[in-house]
């Protein structure tokens, strides 16, 4: 159409059409111009969660060598590993002191948190048996999560590592995380925060070693995760992790953006994983909505081992490996008639044959079951 057959429509429109046309012309520029900057955002969104990811140690991984069992529909498992790192290693070389499975449901955004036991006897990838935490050091990441997949029939194929010095830095970003103690607790704190801080570089004040509830700072907070002299040993110390890691989820979650912002300038560089950019804009997304709603300790029935067949020192040994992945998968995916695959039963079948320990045998034995919390809507 010419300019000129234009401006002749436009002087036979009345006042109001030509309104509604100035109108129309400006809510279509608003719009195009909407749209430009959410644009916009999103770049810029991406391109500063890019800027962020280039701190972390991203390593990718060999999915065939993980040993993956089956896919536990609507939910994703990710290996937890915190590392008793004292010169930054993340990728291998080191113990995995703490070994956790997140468990998290996608349709309801519940998380389950399962510590598993770091002197457990369980096969290692050369077929060996040997304590869980053993299996960082042999082959760092791809080997600790192989081995949870082949003695739980598990499905994990992401991972997060870091050391004890980042988790120092979040609870002290936080303005530190308040727990009730026990007096015995508070003294054997004491005792690892100064260790802890020496590691860290951090001068360590002593708290009160009396029962109660205290704010603890990061150096003190991990000493308290790290106690395994009091009554429960390793077991009451798995509990302690995951008191902190839920008591740092809830103050995380109603940190200002200005913290956050803090927290991820000092830890990504600590921190080794396997999630890509768009793992974690996923998880971001939701992360308001996580609820950790139940916490455990696995293998569920437990006993210690000191005479374990052809090798020296004390294990952790399951009562039943079978039973305990069936109540695993109960636990943690609602499956009631779980029946554990082959690969299991002969992991079962060794155990019994390297420590002599049944079900049966152990009927009339004390033994300590590891503990189960429901935890509720956090």
């Amino acid at each position: 159409m010419s300019k000129k057959k234009k401006q002749r429509m436009k002087r036979r429109m009345t006042p109001e059409e030509r309104r509604k046309l100035r109108r129309k012309r400006r809510r279509k520029r608003i719009a195009l111009l909407t749209v430009e900057v959410i644009i916009l955002l999103v770049l810029c969104a991406t391109a500063y969660g890019i800027f962020k990811l280039d701190k972390l140690d991203i390593n990718v991984l060999d999915k065939d060598k993980l040993e993956a069992y089956r896919d536990t529909g609507p939910y994703t498992n990710i290996a937890l590993f915190g590392l008793d790192s004292r010169d930054g290693e993340l990728d291998g070389g080191v113990q995995s002191d703490c070994i956790m499975i997140a468990s998290i449901n996608n349709e309801t955004n519940d998380v389950k948190l399962v510590s598993v036991y770091r002197d457990t006897l369980l096969q290692q990838a050369d077929g060996t048996y040997e304590k869980a935490n053993s299996a960082y050091n042999r082959g760092g990441p791809e080997e600790a999560i192989s081995l949870l997949n082949r003695n739980f029939d598990l499905d994990i194929q992401n991972y997060v590592s870091v050391n004890f010095n980042a988790l120092v830095d979040v609870i002290d970003s936080l303005g530190g995380i308040e727990l009730d103690m026990t007096q015995e607790e508070a003294f054997y704190s004491n005792g690892y925060a100064f260790e802890t801080a020496q590691v860290v570089g951090q001068e360590m004040k002593p708290i009160k070693e009396e029962a109660g509830t205290q704010l603890l700072d990061g150096v003190h907070a991990v000493g308290y995760a790290r106690i395994r002299y009091t009554d429960g040993n390793d077991f009451k110390r798995t509990e302690r992790q995951r008191v902190v890691l839920q008591k740092v989820a809830e103050k995380a979650k109603k940190a200002n953006l200005l913290t956050l912002n803090e927290i991820v300038d000092k830890v990504f560089p600590q921190i080794s994983t396997n999630l890509t950019l768009k793992d974690m804009m996923g998880f971001a997304a939701n992360i308001m909505d996580y609820n950790i709603v139940q916490t455990g300790g696995f293998p569920y029935q437990v006993t210690t081992d000191e005479s374990v067949r052809e090798h020296e020192g004390s294990y952790v040994v399951p009562i039943g490996l079978r039973s305990n992945v069936e109540q695993l998968h109960r636990e943690l995916f609602g499956e009631e008639a779980y029946v554990p695959s082959e690969k299991v039963q002969q992991i079962n079948d060794e155990i019994i044959y390297l420590t002599d320990i049944t079900e049966e045998t152990e009927a009339l034995n004390t033994t300590f079951e590891g503990d189960v919390h429901d935890e509720g809507t956090q």
